[in-house]
């Protein structure tokens, strides 16, 4: 192989792959379309854990035993039977009652990760896991920030359990069962943009009561759901180390740079190959 075929050969292979890695670029700027959301009013929420047993029914989980108030001493975290949790903090202003699930990330690590596409950020909104598409990676539990996808570790055929923001009822025109049988109203449902705007309308009209933060508005590029707290999110047990940056973005310019390197390498390999054989046998190779 001279010098001109070794040079068309990388060059074909630079031009496949810096297509392919604009394509990914401007595909993850772009957005879309704004999604659902859920405003959760803390100072509202009572305790009463009916949208664990909505939750449960809607999902075909176990339903929890609500009448045990036990397991509200210590700290819990979802599972792969139960995808909501209420917890119970005491605080500055006394005991608080928070719902914990997953958060539905606008620009979500967990889909981000996942090598098949299980993991869907839909354009609705919820962050969804298809079955059919999973090879149980697990990556999505390694990146997702709030520690969310469980893996069933004691099934013959494991799935990622998950809050899916009740994606099925969505799509029926249905509320999601947690806020349709909130009956507090600490729960409420609507765009992302009009959730945010009831916060802040919540939060200048009776100041006094909620402290000047929305917890999911630019936490992580910000969030499906979000929070209103009369105490520092600290001391209802939210993590506040993690930045307004989605954690796509801070790893988008080396993803990026991946398909180029995996493709030019293999393919400046076989044009140091082709060059180093006798001319004979290149000539039989691009015959």
């Amino acid at each position: 192989m001279n010098r001109r075929s070794f040079l068309k050969t990388v060059g074909v292979a630079g031009a496949v792959a810096m297509g392919s890695s604009e394509r990914a670029s401007a595909s993850a700027d772009s957005e879309g379309i704004e999604g659902c959301a859920i405003l959760v009013d803390t100072t509202r929420c009572v305790g009463c854990r009916e949208c664990e047993i909505s939750c449960a029914e809607a999902n075909g989980l176990p339903e929890p035993d609500v009448m045990d108030d036990s397991v509200l001493e210590a700290e819990r975290n979802t599972s792969e039977t139960q995808w909501s949790v209420i917890n119970r903090f005491d605080t500055d202003v006394g005991e608080i009652f928070v719902k914990r699930q997953c958060m539905h990330c606008v620009l979500p690590a967990c889909a981000s990760a996942c090598l098949t596409k299980a993991m869907k950020k839909t354009d609705e909104g919820p962050v969804i896991w298809r079955e059919n598409k999973c090879m149980g990676c697990r990556f999505c539990m390694v990146s997702c920030p709030f520690d969310m996808p469980k893996f069933e570790y004691d099934s013959a055929n494991p799935k990622i359990q998950k809050c899916v923001m009740c994606w099925e009822r969505l799509k029926e025109g249905q509320l999601p069962a947690c806020v349709e049988n909130c009956p507090a109203e600490a729960l409420t449902f609507g765009t992302r943009s009009e959730m945010i705007a009831e916060a802040h309308r919540r939060i200048v009209e009776d100041s006094e009561t909620y402290i000047d933060h929305i917890y999911g508005d630019t936490e992580v590029g910000g969030t499906g759901f979000l929070y209103l707290s009369p105490v520092p999110f600290e001391q209802i047990g939210f993590r506040t180390d993690l930045g307004s940056v989605a954690y796509p973005k801070l790893t988008q310019d080396f993803l990026y740079g991946v398909p180029i390197v995996l493709t030019l390498w293999p393919a400046f390999l076989l044009a140091l190959s082709n060059a180093t054989k006798p001319e004979s046998k290149t000539n039989e190779i691009e015959a």
